[in-house]
Order: C-alpha cells, then structure tokens, then sequence
C-alpha cells in the first residue's frame, strides 16, 4: 500500500500535490516517512488504507466437472468447492444463488494472489465427481488442501470465509518461547487450545504434535515451546501436552506421554465438547450441530454490555463447577456477532436481547445452512439474573433432559 504525500501549506493548511503529479513512497509493506523530507508536522493521506474491496466483474468461480477437476486439483494450493442443490428456475432461487456465488467471486479476487481456487460443484450433475470427492452434504463448502479435505461450518459471508482461509496458510503449531507470548496465550480465553513442551522441532514428538494439529487447523489452536522457563510456568514437563477447555483456568494433563499422532487426535476428538462453548462465525455449524440429543442449553448475553458481562461471567463459574459434566453443554451466543438474526431471535424465541437470556432449545435440523437461521418448534424458556436461579435452572434443565421430563 502506498500513501499519497501532502505537504503542509505556508498557513498551517494544507496543500495537495498537483493534479497529475501525485508522490508516492516505496510500495512497501509498511511506508516509512522521512522525517528530513517531509519535515515536522506534515500529513499523509491514507485513504486508500481503508479501500475495501468490491467485486471487479472479472469470473474467477468456475464449475467443476470430470474433466477439469484433476487439473484444478493441480493448479491451487487450497482449491474451495460450494457442494449446491440444482438452482431452480424461480427468481428467489435464482437471486440466493447469485448472493451465493458474489461471497466466493469477492474471496477469490481477494485470495487470488495467495493459490486459493473457488469452484461449484452440482450434486445432481456432477454426482459421480462428488461422490469421488467426498462431498455428500448440499450448501456445504469443502476445502482441498494437500491431502486433506476440510469442511468449513461457518457463516458463509466473505470476511468470515477469507479469514478462516487465511488461518490455514499459517502453520499449525505457534511456537511460544516468551513471557509476552505466554501472556497472549494465557488470554486465549473462549477458544480449545493445546500446548506441549518438546526439546525442539526435530523432536520426533514434536512432529506427532505437529501433525496432529493438522486434523483441526485452523478450529483448534495448538503451542508449543521449547523453553525450560515458559514450561516450567505452565508445569509441563518434557513431550508433555496440556489440553485447556474453553473458559477454564486450569488444564487437562493428556495422559500417558509420550504420544503419537492418532492418540492426540482421538483425545482431542473424546474432548472437544466443552461445558461452556461460544458460538462463533467461524464455526458456528459444528458447534450447533454438536448438541446432546437435540438439545442446547443456550445464553444469550452481551460480553460488552455491563449487564451481559456479569451474566457471562456467572455462567463462567457455574460452567468451571461442573466441567466434569459429560452431560451438560451450555452454548453462549453474544448477539453482536450475528447482527442479522437478532430480530429473527426474538420474534420466534419471544424474547429480549437487550438483556441475558438463557433457556433449552431443540436445535434438530436446526440451522439451515442455506439461511442461517434456526428453525423448527423451538422453545425457549427463562427468568434468570441471580446466580442460584442459573445454577438450579441449568441443574434442574440437565436432569430433566437425561430422563426426557423436559419438553421443547
């Protein structure tokens, strides 16, 4: 990015470059000014820094069929296939899936430079080639990266998508070796994360370590370090790996060190259903979808509101009282992140999102990836601002949901 230079006028104003002739510094990731050229007090224009992107008219999303698919395959890094019903011949559908189609035309002029292919894929059409694939669920996007196949269960908006792509170029084990790097992952807070201490990267543990976080990247975070003063802060001992539950302080030790890949894949797998989750963008799909016989325990509060902090930070504590729950799973929804479904929840939950809610929801079928909305008989049931009313609600909510006393 490069910025415009002003010079400051003889008044204290300020005064353009001519028409036509405009300056320009370095085009360099960052542009540095020279203070002896443009002296003390002088401006630079950064319009530009903050041009979003807008769709060029240029076709980057194409159709994939047999005969292109291997050579697509070939020529991206990361190839990205929408896995769509046939669009019908009626306007509506015709308009969802043009909407549709400008997400991915607008993430691949954006990550055009970066290898990433965008392409669709008729399930009716193209069957045989989907079912080569692997892809087997309609409106789903699924990612082809090396010899992985990632399914991605996030709002399919174009912010959302690009930084969910982006995070896969980065590697899948951040290394900590730091008090301020610690000090960033110990605020990683509403996340799953993992950390293990190994001697180093040629650690044969280590590279199990590594491969591992590959199954979740970018879902899951995985650390490490190969400092004995940040191990010795976190108390883990050589090729020892922590597991940390969203919203909890302390971590679960994986046991029987060391490990091998399948055996951090399966642990992670038995235990990434945390008490309390956050429903994300990113992720949002596979958190909903993760329920406990079609059922949520859901919280609607507002983590920047005084009120929704306060609600939050009780549930915090009910959830660290019973994480060794298998039975209870609260999903937290802080309904700024889903501007565009606050209204929809109100009307058919019959509630007020200007203060925390919380209540059971029968979430089968729930969430059409096609809309993004809940759907269904869902009923949502609350009066709750005291800790104790929380805390015999969720207690009374998860007896009755193991004996099927509780109706939605």
């Amino acid at each position: 990015m490069c910025l415009e230079n002003v010079s400051p006028g003889v008044s204290g104003g300020i005064a353009e470059s001519p028409p036509g002739k405009v300056e320009q510094f370095p085009d360099e990731a960052l542009c540095q000014l020279d203070y002896q050229k443009t002296g003390p007090g002088s401006l630079v224009r950064a319009e530009e820094g903050l041009d979003f992107p807008t769709y060029d008219g240029k076709d980057r999303v194409f159709d994939l069929n047999e005969k292109n698919y291997k050579q697509a395959l070939k020529k991206y890094d990361v190839l990205c296939l929408l896995f769509h019903e046939p669009v019908g011949s009626d306007k509506v559908s015709q308009k969802q899936f043009q909407m549709t189609e400008m997400v991915l035309e607008l993430a691949a002029q954006v990550l055009e430079m970066k290898g990433f292919g965008f392409g669709f894929v008729d399930s009716k059409k193209d069957a045989k080639l989907a079912k080569k694939l692997g892809l087997d669920e309609e409106g789903s996007l699924y990612i082809f990266k090396g010899e992985r196949m990632i399914e991605f269960d996030g709002e399919l908006a174009a912010d959302v998508l690009v930084e969910f792509l982006l995070d896969l170029l980065e590697d899948p084990v951040e290394i900590i070796n730091s008090k301020l790097e610690l000090q960033a992952f110990d605020r990683i807070e509403d996340e799953i994360k993992l950390i293990g201490y190994f001697k180093g990267e040629d650690s044969e543990h280590y590279k199990a370590f590594e491969e591992a976080a590959e199954h979740f990247q970018p879902s899951i975070k995985f650390f490490a370090t190969f400092d004995k003063g940040v191990a010795k802060k976190l108390a883990l001992k050589l090729n020892e790996v922590d597991f940390y539950e969203p919203f909890m302080d302390e971590p679960v030790h994986v046991p029987d060190k060391p490990y091998t890949e399948e055996e951090l894949v399966e642990f992670v797998k038995e235990h990434k259903r945390a008490t309390l989750r956050k429903l994300r963008p990113e992720d949002m799909f596979e958190t909903w979808e993760d329920d406990l016989d079609g059922i949520h325990i859901v919280a609607f509060a507002e983590e920047d509101d005084p009120d929704g902090f306060e609600f939050l930070e009780i549930l915090k504590q009910v959830a660290k009282e019973n994480t060794n729950n298998p039975d209870l799973s609260i999903v937290w929804i802080d309904p700024d992140d889903f501007p565009l479904l606050i209204t929809y929840w109100e009307k058919i939950f019959k509630i007020d999102l200007f203060k925390p809610q919380i209540g059971v929801v029968n979430v089968t079928d729930a969430l059409d990836r096609n809309n993004t909305h809940l759907q269904g008989d869902s009923t949502y049931k609350y009066k709750l601002n005291m800790k104790t009313d929380i805390c015999t609600y969720i207690s009374y909510s998860s007896k009755c949901l193991l004996d099927g006393r509780l109706k939605t």
